[in-house]
């Protein structure tokens, strides 16, 4: 069992076994990382995946992958459409020098490849890393070198200044999806600031409650709470929770000065 959900089990294992044959002898291993690496994966998860490489897919390899990934989340099932995850080169993906390399990339639920930098991020490495689960070739560790606390600590910093400008390019703020997303995601870059580690939302979202200014507790408790909700289109925010979130936004981009 790689996850507490078979039928997602079963979907890897298929998954698996196709982007193997399509690799051939360029093929090194497929590993979990995020939340069900981190042990916190629901069914509010997506299913974050890095398949590792000698070499970046490319021709007819990379034709083959794109064919699976477009016909992948037209099975029937909840995970077909809920795979994230990135095909990587065991050179780039051993050292922080790899870092921002763009990958083969699969964005959560979508059809068309790109190529993307997405899962190439220090915390992504310190998951991979540290937590990785193996569903086919050596342990993670065998590939992946330590990510230095330094690393991580400065990423958050230069991500925090921007976050919600970055934020505003995409998600629609009249969601309260959208309002717990960008709460959860300042609470994740500070415990990595203060930790120097990676953290789920979920375990950010406690430890932010327990260990922040007490006046952001009603805010942090509600997102805990809310997160069963999940993602739905006709969902507004609770009254006050958006002047909420912009507040803690502004206190969480304090700590980088």
């Amino acid at each position: 069992m790689f996850t507490p959900y078979r039928e997602l089990d079963a979907l890897l294992y298929e998954f698996v076994h196709a982007v193997r044959a399509i690799l051939g002898d360029t093929f090194v291993g497929a590993y979990l990382q995020g939340s069900f690496a981190l042990g916190a994966g629901d069914l509010h998860s997506d299913c974050d995946f890095i398949v590792a490489t000698t070499v970046l897919p490319t021709g007819a390899a990379e034709a083959e992958l794109r064919r699976l990934h477009d016909e992948v989340p037209t099975r029937p099932g909840f995970w077909t459409k809920h795979l994230e995850g990135s095909y990587a080169d065991t050179t780039s993906l051993r050292t922080v020098a790899g870092l921002g390399t763009p990958w083969l990339f699969c964005d959560h639920g979508h059809r068309e490849l790109i190529w993307d930098a997405h899962c190439n991020s220090p915390h992504t490495r310190w998951i991979l890393r540290n937590h990785g689960i193996t569903l086919a070739g050596p342990p993670v560790t065998d590939l992946v070198d330590p990510v230095p606390p330094q690393a991580l600590r400065q990423s958050m910093r230069e991500m925090l200044p921007g976050l919600m400008e970055d934020l505003r390019t995409w998600a629609d703020f009249d969601l309260a999806w959208s309002q717990r997303y960008a709460v959860t995601t300042y609470c994740r870059a500070l415990f990595t600031l203060h930790t120097g580690e990676v953290a789920s939302k979920r375990g950010a979202l406690e430890w932010a409650r327990e260990t922040l200014d007490p006046r952001w507790r009603p805010l942090l408790t509600q997102v805990i709470q809310d997160r069963e909700l999940g993602w739905d289109p006709a969902d507004p925010p609770r009254p006050g929770s958006l002047e909420a979130m912009y507040a803690f936004g502004a206190y969480a981009e304090s700590f980088t000065g």
